[in-house]
């Protein structure tokens, strides 16, 4: 397994996603299923493809990812980010590239946590005048 392979993490929300890329025809793995199979809606599917798009890295790489924790679309960002680190360690020119579309930030925002005396983070309990 030494042959050119790099490992990355990402992250988004709760999620964490390790990112192993090797040289290959393009396959995505995602906790041992294909691409399509983890993530079925689309948009999510060509959220974690834009780092390959950007690059034109796509069929090139074989990319296999663990992730775990959070939701779909937070897992999706963090198999993103996760991607585009990895990339940018297998070839540094890679990196101008990637940060043009934003593909290296870490997006840290998070879950306003609820306040007492309210029903979540800013909603308020119904008023009642009378």
């Amino acid at each position: 397994m030494i042959h050119h392979h790099k490992i990355a993490v990402g992250r988004r929300k709760t999620s964490v996603a390790r990112v192993i890329i090797k040289s290959g025809s393009g396959e995505i793995t995602v906790n041992d299923k294909k691409l399509e199979q983890y993530f079925s809606v689309d948009t999510l599917q060509n959220e974690v493809m834009l780092p390959l798009v950007v690059t034109e890295t796509a069929g090139k790489y074989d990319v296999v990812a663990n992730v775990n924790g959070g939701g779909p679309s937070g897992q999706a960002g963090a198999v993103k980010l996760g991607i585009s680190r990895a990339l940018v360690e297998m070839n540094n020119d890679f990196r101008a590239k990637l940060r043009e579309h934003d593909l290296l930030t870490r997006d840290s925002r998070m879950v306003e946590r609820k306040k007492y005396g309210q029903k979540k983070a800013r909603k308020r309990f119904q008023f009642s005048k009378r």
